[in-house]
């Protein structure tokens, strides 16, 4: 039997009336990869923040390496050896990747070029030994996010942390970052590092772990090893009752064309061609997946008929009418709904409640307000049957959005958007982040708008979403769709293929 180097007994953490942490008993190994699995708001990313110093616990104790310790500040844990990579990144976007790496050390780093030098040459060759590239010498803003969470990997183990938590480390990554991250935890197992790592992610998890622990509600259900245990019955024990994974059963439909796009042209941010002669159609009642890795010019997509980019060529029709300029207000007017990529940043206000947040796109019409001035009361009551209808979980009407989970967050956004009854809904990556109770209460929602005669366009990276959902799959790739099949005939591997880029089996690249 190995000798635990976590050891978290009788752990409680209240926040006021709620209890986050209600006796949590949790142990890791060194040389282990452990999952710490449960829904959103379980309390996984509580008790790992207790262990990292972010919180102290009101009642329990910690061992490290069999020796009570108390940690009262994320400096203890460093200096315990626990480091913690946080869902979002804790990193200044000016300075560079080294430096944020030596920010806060006693060194000679900022004096000189000589010690600048042999600093940034020892981080390259500890990112060298785990598998972790990114460019050392270039400011954070500069580096995509899977390259901004090997520095903040290759952060805790050069503080010297043997005991590294990744909070969510996936739910920002490509498929393909992804398996590099997993490759990475890999090599940090064979070094004796204990590697914990909270997510809700059932597939990865058996993938990538050796053992399982399971939290519901604030306390922890059972602890597994990965090898004895299944996809259903970790959902079982996530959720507290039977999940099926399978296609959505649909009615047929046959509805004129809502949106067509054609031979569209568009750049991106600096300048590159993000869209190039793209064209497709939704139709009213149909859900159209679009598949294809991050940066293939989805975002771009989604952004252009939600009014938020304009368009160098081609013609976009919606309803029967073209769309000639670029204009938020306009497609908000004429029925189009979004459900942004990055809820917290360019879908909610997160230090404001459910009611201001539900009001953003309509407090101008008639219904909530009367001469410039809002209609409080009925505001209010109409946002009380939001959240009620919605199941938005929610202390207060007026807690911030983000102090709410990622799920209630997803619930509260969808409430705005559908409330609207939109002609078509562009939801990018709307399952996100979200753990398997909360994401099937989306995949409904969309279920329901198709049935109500609306179309959907579906960005997502998850395949396994766009099968159960979609009616029809378009796979982008280069800012082009190369490549279209319906539900019926859709392949889970020349999917793949077609978003690695390449046309056929026998591996001819596009």
């Amino acid at each position: 039997m190995q000798d635990p180097s976590v050891e978290m007994r009788g752990i409680v953490k209240r926040f006021g009336s709620v209890t986050a942490s209600d006796q949590v008993d949790f142990t890791a190994n060194a040389g282990e990869i452990h999952a710490l699995l449960g829904e959103n708001g379980a309390g996984k990313s509580t008790v790992m923040s207790m262990l990292s110093g972010v919180y102290r616990a009101d009642a329990g104790e910690i061992l490290l390496h069999g020796r009570p310790v108390r940690i009262r500040s994320p400096k203890d844990a460093a200096t315990l050896g626990v480091g913690m990579v946080f869902q979002n990144f804790r990193l200044v976007q000016s300075l560079t990747a080294a430096e944020n790496i030596v920010l806060g050390e006693k060194s000679s780093f900022w004096r000189g070029g000589k010690w600048r030098r042999s600093k940034q040459e020892e981080i390259e060759a500890l990112g060298e030994r785990y598998g972790l590239k990114f460019p050392a010498d270039r400011p954070i803003w500069q580096l995509s996010v899977g390259e901004q969470q090997r520095v903040e990997i290759v952060k805790t183990l050069y503080r010297g942390a043997d005991i590294i938590i990744l909070d969510e480390p996936t739910s920002v990554l490509t498929p393909g970052e992804a398996e590099q991250l997993f490759e990475t935890l890999r090599v940090m197992k064979e070094a004796g590092k204990t590697v914990i790592m909270t997510t809700h992610k059932m597939k990865e998890v058996m993938a990538s772990s050796d053992r399982i622990s399971v939290m519901r509600k604030g306390r922890m259900i059972a602890t597994l090893n990965t090898a004895d245990t299944d996809e259903l019955e970790l959902a079982r024990l996530m959720v507290g009752r039977e999940v099926t994974i399978r296609r959505q059963e649909r009615e047929q439909t046959a509805g004129a064309p809502l949106l067509v796009v054609r031979s569209l042209t568009v750049s991106a941010d600096h300048g590159r061609k993000a869209l190039d002669g793209l064209s497709l159609t939704v139709c009213e009642g149909e859900i159209v997946g679009v598949a294809g890795v991050a940066g293939n010019g989805q975002k771009e997509l989604a952004e252009v008929l939600t009014g938020l980019r304009t368009w160098k060529a081609g013609e976009i029709h919606f309803d029967g009418n073209p769309v000639t300029v670029a204009s938020v207000r306009g497609a908000i007017d004429a029925g189009i709904s979004h459900v942004p990529e990055n809820r917290m940043k360019s879908g909610l206000a997160g230090r404001l409640g459910s009611v201001d947040n539900l009001l953003f796109k309509s407090y101008r019409s008639g219904e909530h307000s009367r001469f410039g001035f809002l209609k409080a009361a009925r505001n209010r009551s109409w946002s009380q049957e939001l959240v009620r209808r919605f199941n938005v979980k929610t202390p207060e009407l007026d807690t911030p959005v983000q102090q709410l989970s990622g799920g209630n967050q997803q619930k509260l956004l969808f409430a705005r958007e559908v409330s609207h009854q939109p002609k078509l809904m562009v939801a990018v990556h709307p399952t996100q982040g979200l753990d398997v109770g909360a994401a099937a209460g989306v995949h409904e929602l969309l279920m329901e708008l198709r049935g109500s005669g609306s179309g959907v366009l579906l960005i997502s990276e998850d395949l396994d979403e766009l099968l159960q959902l979609s009616d029809r799959i378009l796979v982008m790739y280069n800012g082009s769709i190369i490549g279209e099949s319906d539900h019926e005939q859709a392949d889970r591997g020349q999917l793949g293929l077609l978003m690695a880029g390449i046309r056929s089996r026998e591996g001819s690249a596009v």
